[in-house]
């Protein structure tokens, strides 16, 4: 996805971040993910985000997914009036 809503992708700041204190390994996550935002990193185990912008704007499965509750995304509701105020100074 190049652009969302008008708004080019890498203006977007929609994608998870991985607390890796947290994260075990299992891949629950980047089994799910299509997009090849996450990958497994086999030199310590934890998963980490590979391509951010891959990232479907306001998918969030992969944080409910994720057994321990290592996958964060930006709070939806700060998220929406960020992208509305970048809607209103579009055509």
């Amino acid at each position: 996805m190049e652009t969302w809503r008008g708004i080019p992708r890498e203006e977007i700041p929609w994608y998870p971040t991985i607390d890796r204190d947290k994260c075990t390994g299992c891949r629950t996550c980047v089994d799910f993910c299509r997009n090849d935002v996450l990958e497994f990193d086999e030199a310590d185990g934890k998963t980490r985000v590979k391509n951010p912008y891959n990232c479907v704007v306001e998918c969030n499965v992969c944080a409910k997914l994720c057994p321990e509750g290592a996958i964060r995304f930006p709070d939806e509701a700060v998220f929406r009036v960020l992208s509305n105020s970048s809607l209103r100074g579009r055509p």
